[in-house]
């Protein structure tokens, strides 16, 4: 039995895991807040069929229930195609017509990092950051940054300083730095904080000019709560950014929102988007993208439309993907590759 994919649809199909198996659900990475659907047991197996999500690849994973109560999340043993993850490896259907970047295998220019570390008592743990730069170009040359939340995660699973030097070396971006910053204690530090705010502009920017030339404006990236965190602290301590690339952003609203109620930071976002409207500062380019198959999607498009609004030069696209660090890699170009080009050659 094998999962089978059409232009319209899947029918997902699991050989019989064993007799001590006795339910078997499919997760899928799009609605994190329902519950996982049941699937029919078949002769020689389980199965069920779905119509196709607003996506062109789809991310999974079976529940196997057994029946001493236990469970457990695997991968299709009969797909082959994974996708490693922050919460590791997935399997992952792929709809006809979806080619993955070009850049990926495109010519790149060779690069060197610098690790430093900033520390601050207000965020209780260190700020690893890994600046990468294109290796003909020593410390104390100048060049424009890309500052980037999730920093090592996005790096792994996004390859995004290879697509830096993807991008330089084919003349589509100037030379530039990335700035991989670590996320330390992410769902406080992310959440609208304060202190993160202040730590941002007040230490890790000045750390990463003591390291390195800065030159240009300078554009902060982020993803989920990451893209959240970007839009704070820009908007809350003006002139720490000329512009933001915000993906899938966490800008959760009570109206919108009510199933990520549990998170502890929820009221810190929510107050914060709600307070929106009060918080003057110089215009920002921001790029957005958001999944057309995840749950933030509502409250991305109402954000792009305050933001505007407050006057800021907005771009929001839609993009057929999910939540996932592949669907954000698959944005970067052409829309990063717009905004910093914007950014930086102005």
């Amino acid at each position: 039995m094998r999962t089978e994919a059409s232009a319209d649809g899947v029918r997902f199909r699991l050989a019989n895991p064993g007799p001590a198996v006795v339910d078997v659900r499919l997760w899928l990475d799009l609605e994190h807040n329902v519950e996982p659907a049941p699937m029919d047991q078949v002769e020689h197996g389980w199965e069920l069929r779905i119509a196709r999500p607003p996506v062109q690849r789809l991310e999974y994973l079976y529940v196997l229930h057994y029946a001493d109560g236990s469970e457990a999340m695997v991968c299709d043993p009969g797909n082959p195609r994974r996708v490693t993850t922050a919460f590791g490896d997935h399997s992952v259907i792929e709809f006809p017509g979806y080619v993955p970047p070009a850049w990926l295998a495109a010519e790149t220019e060779p690069g060197s990092t610098t690790a430093l570390v900033v520390r601050t008592l207000d965020l209780r743990r260190a700020m690893p950051i890994t600046i990468w730069s294109p290796a003909d170009c020593p410390s104390g040359v100048t060049l424009p940054i890309l500052l980037l939340h999730d920093g090592p995660e996005f790096d792994r699973l996004a390859s995004v300083t290879h697509f830096s030097a993807a991008m330089i070396a084919a003349g589509r971006l100037p030379a530039h730095r990335v700035a991989l910053l670590g996320p330390g204690d992410r769902d406080r530090w992310y959440a609208a904080s304060p202190a993160y705010a202040r730590a941002l502009p007040g230490l890790a920017l000045p750390a990463i000019r003591n390291a390195v030339a800065v030159g240009g404006g300078i554009v902060i990236a982020g993803a989920s709560l990451g893209a959240l965190a970007a839009l704070h602290a820009a908007v809350t301590h003006p002139g720490t950014a000329a512009a933001l690339f915000l993906q899938s952003g966490s800008f959760f609203r009570p109206e919108t929102d009510g199933q990520e109620k549990s998170f502890t930071g929820f009221a810190a976002v929510t107050e914060f988007v709600g307070s929106l409207d009060t918080i003057t500062g110089p215009p920002l380019r921001i790029g957005m993208t958001c999944g057309l198959g995840e749950e933030n999607l509502t409250n991305n498009r109402l954000m792009a439309q305050t933001l505007t609004h407050l006057g800021h030069d907005v771009t929001f696209a839609e993009v057929p993907d999910a939540h996932t660090y592949t669907g954000w890699r698959d944005a970067l170009d052409p829309h990063l590759v717009e905004l910093l080009a914007a950014t930086w050659r102005r």
